[in-house]
C-alpha cells in the first residue's frame, strides 16, 4: 500500500490532504487522467510501458479486484508487481448482472479478446481501509488491466454501502494529434472517423444508427451540419435549422429528454440528442468564417465554412461564405444585455454527444480551427466521430459532474424506474436522476387531488444518503449541524439545515439515527455530501462516511389513506414500532409480505403537508415495492405522483425546496425554516456566530403571497413598493384547493407584514405588474393537523 513518497494523485495536485477523500482538487497535470470506478462497478485501462496506475479508497472498506492481461490476452499481473490469487469472483458477478458498468465491460473485454474467467486476481485493500488509502502499481509492458469494486447488495438498516474507488493514470508518454489515445467506443461502430486539426469530413447514416462527435482532448469545438438524404434526392436542400429548433423546444439548444431533437426549415426531425456529457454548446452564431478572421486582420486564415465547402461539394447543398451550423463544445450564452458571450469550451477529453439519426441523412462535422479567441481554448485539437448500427441501444442520459475535476456522471434511473417508465414519458432529469414530471392517464391536477384526498406514491430515490458512524459520530454532527444531535433518539429523525460559516445554507435534509453511533443524512443535493465530507476530514475524530445513494432509493406514500394503505402490507418485528405506533418524524424496520418479505425502513416523513411515510429499499427490490404498495393501495383509489404535482402541495403546505427558496446566501431564518435553529445549544457548530447575528438583526424573511388573477409568477420575479426592490419570488403556483394564486418570496423584513399590498414586477419589473398581498403561510392546513393524524 501506498503510504510514503509522492503518488500521482497529489503530484498532479500539491494541496491534496493526507487521508481526506479526495473529492475535489485543481486540474489534472498533463498526462493524468482520473477516473472513478463505481462501488459494484468495474471498469478495463490500457497501460502501456512504465504508466503508473494508483487506486485509492475515495471513502474506505471497500475491497478490489485487479486482473492484468498482455496483448495476447494471456493473465500478466505479475507485469504490475501483483500475485494473482484466484478467480475474480466478484468481477465474474458484475459481469453477469444488469449493472450500469456491466454492458460496457463486457464490450471492453470483448474487442481486447480478454477472457476474465481466465485470469487470476490480485486482491488489494481491507474492510478496515481508511477514505484516502491507495496503491500505486507501474506497468512493465503493454497491459489491459480490469478493476472492479465488487460488492453484495446491502441491506437497508444496515450501513456497509459500496463505495467508490478512484483511479488515477499517468502515462509516460504524452500523446497529442494524430497520436492522441481515443475513449473505447461505445459499441463496435459502423464508421470511426478522424477529423485532423482545422478540418472538416462529410459522411452518410442511415435512419437509426447513432453518431458520436467526440472531443478527443477537450476545449475542441466542432461544427455539425445534417441533411435529409430523401429531401436532397428530390432536390430540397433541408438543413439542421437551429432557429426552428429552438421555437420548437423553447430552449436554446436540445437536451436528452422529452426536447431532444434539432429540425431542419420545414420542421421535420433529423437527429435527437441522446446523451450529453457536455451541456454548453453554441446555436447562436454561424460558422466560423473567412470574413471573421479577416475582420480580426488574420488574412487566409482556414475556416469552417470554406472547410465545409469542399468537405460538402458533392453532395449539391452549396456553397457558402457562412454556414449555419450547430457547435457542440462551443460555450456561448445570452446576457441579460443582449450580447452574445462566449468563453472557453467545457468539454474535457473525451467528452462527447451522441446523436440518433431520425432519418437517412448526409452529415458533415469540422474541427473548428480558430485560435486567435477562447473558443478552442487557445489551442487547437482533433475530433472523432463514431456512428454507430441502428441495433445498438443507448439510454437517454445528462452527464453531469459533482465538482469541475470529477469524471461525468450520467442521469441515473431508480430502481422504481421500470414501473414509471411505464406509466409515463414525461421524465426531467432532477440533480442527476431521470423523475417523473406527471402521468400519462391522470395529469398533475389529478394526482394533486389523490394526494389531498386518498393516497399517492412517489419515487424520491434522488435524495442522496450519506452513512455517517463510528464512536465519535454523534460530537462530529453535534458541531456540524445547528440541531441539537445529543436530544436525538435512536429511531427519531430531525429535518435540520445544514450551513457554511457565514450562515448561508448548504442544503436542508433529515437526518435518522439508527443507533448509538450510526446516523443516516438525506438531503436533496451533492452539495451537502461534499459538505460534510470537507468537514469531516478537518475533524479528526473517529468517525466514517459511506455514499449510499446508490444501494438505498425510497418512494413517499402520502395522503389521508396512506396508514390504511401501508398497514396491510407492513410486518415489523416485535421491539420495533409498528405502523400504528408509529410517530411523527420516527422510523421502523420491517418487510412487506411477512416475515420472509422484502425488507424495508419506513419512516414518517414527507413532502406534501399530508399523512404520510417513506419507504426506503434496495434497487433491485424496489419494483416489487411498487408493485405491492400499487396494490395495497387500489381500493383507496392510490395514483402514481410526479413533481408538478409535488410542487403544488409543497408551496400550499410552505415546505422550501432548496434553489429555489433558499440558497448559500440563505439563512435559516430568511428560509421560514428559523425553528430548526435552537436558542440554547451550548456546543459550537458551523455558522453559530453568524447564525445568532443574524437572528438578532433579520433583514430578510421569507412571507406567503396571494396573487391577484390566474397568472403564476416565476421564481425570481422582483418584488416592488413603487421603484424600489423589496424583494423576489421564491415559489409560486396556481392552488387547486384555495382556487387562487399563491407565492412563497423572500422580502425585506420591513415589508413581511401580513395585509401588506407588494407587486411583482414582470418584464422588465415595471412595465408589468402583478399585484400580491402579504400572508401567513402555511397556506393549507396551518396547524398541520394533517401530518400528525
Amino acid at each position: 500500500m501506498n503510504s510514503a513518497g509522492l503518488s500521482i494523485a497529489q503530484a498532479a495536485a500539491p494541496v491534496f490532504m493526507a487521508g481526506a477523500p479526495p473529492r475535489s482538487r485543481p486540474a489534472l497535470a498533463p498526462g493524468v487522467e482520473r477516473y472513478v470506478v463505481a462501488g459494484g462497478g468495474a471498469q478495463v485501462f490500457t497501460l502501456e510501458p512504465g504508466d503508473r496506475i494508483e487506486i485509492a479508497q475515495l471513502e474506505g472498506g471497500q475491497p478490489v479486484e485487479l486482473l492484468a492481461f498482455d496483448t495476447a490476452g494471456r493473465p500478466a499481473t505479475e507485469a504490475l508487481g501483483l500475485a494473482g490469487q484466484g478467480r475474480a469472483e466478484g468481477l465474474l458477478r458484475i459481469l453477469a448482472s444488469g449493472a450500469p458498468d456491466a454492458e460496457r465491460v463486457r464490450f471492453g473485454l470483448f474487442r481486447r479478446q480478454i477472457d476474465p474467467a481466465a485470469g487470476h486476481a490480485a486482491r488489494l485493500f481491507g474492510p478496515d481501509a481508511v477514505a484516502g488509502q491507495s496503491v500505486l502499481l507501474v506497468a512493465e509492458r503493454m497491459l489491459h488491466v480490469i478493476v472492479a469494486a465488487p460488492a453484495e447488495a446491502m441491506l437497508v438498516w444496515e450501513q456497509n454501502p459500496a463505495t467508490d474507488l478512484l483511479v488515477f493514470l499517468a502515462r509516460a508518454v504524452l500523446r497529442r494529434g494524430a497520436e492522441a489515445r481515443l475513449p473505447d467506443p461505445l459499441a463496435e461502430p459502423r464508421l470511426d472517423l478522424r477529423i485532423n486539426v482545422a478540418s472538416a469530413i462529410s459522411f452518410e447514416v442511415f435512419e437509426g444508427e447513432t453518431i458520436q462527435i467526440i472531443d478527443i482532448e477537450g476545449r475542441q469545438c466542432s461544427d455539425f451540419i445534417a441533411f435529409g438524404r430523401k429531401a436532397l434526392d428530390k432536390g430540397r436542400i433541408l438543413g439542421l435549422d437551429a432557429t426552428t429548433t429552438r421555437t420548437l423546444n423553447g430552449a436554446a439548444y436540445p437536451r436528452p429528454g422529452l426536447y431532444s431533437k434539432f429540425f431542419d426549415q420545414d420542421r421535420n426531425a433529423l437527429v435527437e440528442v441522446v446523451q450529453d456529457t457536455v451541456g454548453r454548446h453554441d446555436t447562436f452564431n454561424l460558422a466560423c468564417t473567412a470574413r471573421y478572421y479577416e475582420d480580426m486582420g488574420y488574412f487566409g486564415h482556414v475556416n469552417c465554412s470554406d472547410n465545409f465547402n469542399g468537405a460538402m461539394r458533392d453532395y449539391g447543398v452549396g456553397q457558402y461564405r457562412g454556414w449555419p451550423a450547430i457547435n457542440f463544445f462551443y460555450n456561448t450564452n445570452v446576457a441579460a444585455n443582449n450580447i452574445i458571450w462566449s468563453d472557453e469550451p467545457w468539454s474535457r477529453p473525451g467528452d462527447y454527444v451522441l446523436l440518433r439519426a431520425l432519418s437517412d441523412l448526409v452529415c458533415g462535422a469540422s474541427a473548428c480551427p480558430s485560435d486567435i479567441d477562447a473558443s478552442n481554448g487557445w489551442q487547437l485539437s482533433e475530433i472523432q466521430v463514431r456512428v454507430y448500427p441502428k441495433d445498438v441501444p443507448f439510454k437517454r442520459a445528462i452527464g453531469t459532474r459533482m465538482t469541475p475535476d470529477t469524471p461525468t456522471r450520467f442521469t441515473r434511473e431508480s430502481g422504481f424506474h421500470p414501473r414509471t417508465s411505464e406509466l409515463t414519458r414525461a421524465f426531467t432529469d432532477y440533480r442527476g436522476f431521470w423523475v417523473p414530471q406527471h402521468f400519462a392517464s391522470t395529469g398533475a391536477i389529478a394526482e394533486y387531488w389523490a394526494c389531498r384526498e386518498a393516497v399517492v406514491l412517489m419515487d424520491l430515490s434522488a435524495l442522496r444518503k450519506l452513512e455517517i458512524v463510528g464512536p465519535d459520530a454523534e460530537t462530529f454532527l453535534q458541531g456540524l449541524l445547528p440541531r441539537d444531535i445529543r436530544k436525538l433518539s435512536v429511531g427519531q429523525i430531525f429535518y435540520t439545515p445544514l450551513c457554511y460559516a457565514h450562515g448561508g445554507m448548504v442544503d436542508d435534509g433529515t437526518l435518522f439515527r439508527l443507533g448509538d453511533n450510526n446516523f443516516r443524512w438525506i438531503g436533496g443535493d451533492d452539495a451537502s455530501l461534499l459538505w460534510i465530507e470537507e468537514q469531516a476530514a478537518k475533524f479528526g475524530g473517529r468517525v466514517s462516511l459511506k455514499t449510499a445513494s446508490g444501494e438505498i432509493h425510497n418512494v413517499a406514500l402520502q395522503g389521508p389513506r396512506s396508514r390504511e394503505t401501508l398497514r396491510k402490507i407492513l410486518w415489523t418485528a416485535p421491539g420495533r414500532p409498528t405502523l400504528d405506533e408509529l410517530g411523527l418524524f420516527r422510523l421502523t424496520i420491517g418487510r412487506i409480505g411477512g416475515y420472509d418479505g422484502i425488507p424495508v425502513l419506513v419512516s414518517r416523513t414527507g413532502y406534501t403537508g399530508e399523512l404520510g411515510y417513506e419507504v426506503f429499499c434496495h434497487p433491485k427490490d424496489a419494483p416489487q415495492v411498487w408493485d405491492a404498495l400499487m396494490e395495497a393501495g387500489a381500493e383507496f383509489g392510490i395514483r402514481p405522483f410526479g413533481f408538478e404535482a409535488l410542487d403544488m402541495v409543497r408551496i400550499e403546505a410552505g415546505l422550501v425546496f432548496g434553489g429555489h427558496d433558499f440558497d448559500s446566501t440563505t439563512d435559516p431564518f430568511e428560509a421560514g425554516i428559523g425553528f430548526t435553529v435552537p436558542t440554547k445549544k451550548e456546543e459550537d457548530y458551523i455558522g453559530k456566530a453568524a447564525l445568532q447575528r443574524r437572528r438578532e438583526h433579520p433583514a430578510h424573511k421569507l412571507v406567503g403571497l396571494e396573487v391577484q388573477g390566474g397568472e403564476i409568477p416565476a421564481h425570481g420575479d422582483p418584488l416592488f413598493i413603487g421603484r424600489a426592490q423589496v424583494g423576489l419570488v421564491t415559489s409560486a403556483t396556481r392552488s387547486p384547493l384555495l382556487a387562487r394564486t399563491i407565492a412563497l418570496a423572500r422580502v425585506d423584513v420591513a415589508h413581511a407584514l401580513p395585509g401588506l399590498t407588494l407587486e411583482i414586477g414582470r418584464l422588465d419589473g415595471h412595465q408589468k405588474r402583478l399585484a400580491a398581498t402579504v400572508v401567513p403561510f402555511p397556506f393549507y392546513d396551518p396547524e398541520k393537523k394533517r401530518v400528525r393524524a
